[in-house]
């Protein structure tokens, strides 16, 4: 049994409309992994983005998916071993800075649906044929920022997106009112800081202002 890619973008949109911000997370503690995700789903952003940039980041996979009304999904997925690893730890999703083959095979595969990063038309376009029309932006900002993502709708109206990278407070509105972006990645809701000194209040309510922005 293996998930077809417009099974998965379906349900990659799904998540992407859950929230306009998908909190982008680089975890260190596990400790920290069920407050945090219980204080970013009660401020109103359900679908998480752990990155498996640490060596805790399968653990905090396990941890946050406990979490009563969260969609805990696996960032930088790089290969095929990372799509094993972490669907075996709980995720519901994957997120890729970019996409290979493999990389897609294997999350067809393991029935992990998929938001495959892309920065160019070509690379959209390559996805979308194979099936993948929600697609992550990814570097946002480096690569042309809104402008930039704003000139890709106009030839690729069938083109969904979630841009990540760069993305803050000051400028996820020029996104967000974008007609090809459903939500858009950002870490600024969980403050490297704040997760580290346990304060739950102060990132519930960075979720809250967060999930109140238009788009």
């Amino acid at each position: 049994m293996t998930l077809t890619p417009q099974a998965a973008s379906i349900r990659a949109r799904e998540i992407c409309n859950l929230a306009p911000i998908v909190p982008v997370l680089v975890v260190d503690d596990a400790a920290q992994a069920r407050p945090l995700a219980q204080a970013l789903v009660d401020g109103g952003l359900p679908a998480l983005e752990v990155t498996l940039r640490t060596p805790a980041a399968l653990d905090v996979i396990r941890e946050m998916a406990q979490v009563p009304g969260g969609v805990v999904g696996a960032g930088t997925l790089l290969t095929p071993e990372d799509v094993r690893a972490a669907k075996a730890a709980g995720a519901q999703f994957g997120v890729s800075p970019g996409a290979t083959d493999r990389l897609l095979k294997a999350c067809e595969d393991e029935e992990l649906p998929l938001l495959p990063g892309a920065a160019t038309a070509s690379e959209a376009m390559r996805l979308a044929e194979r099936g993948y029309t929600m697609l992550k932006f990814f570097p946002a900002e480096a690569s042309g920022g809104a402008p930039a993502l704003a000139s890709l709708g106009a030839p690729l109206p069938h083109i969904s997106f979630c841009p990540t990278g760069g993305v803050n407070p000051g400028n996820a509105a020029s996104y967000l009112g974008l007609s090809n972006v459903v939500c858009a990645g950002g870490s600024w809701v969980a403050p490297k800081a704040r997760v580290e000194a346990g304060d739950w209040d102060a990132i519930r309510a960075l979720a809250a202002e967060a999930s109140q922005l238009s788009r």
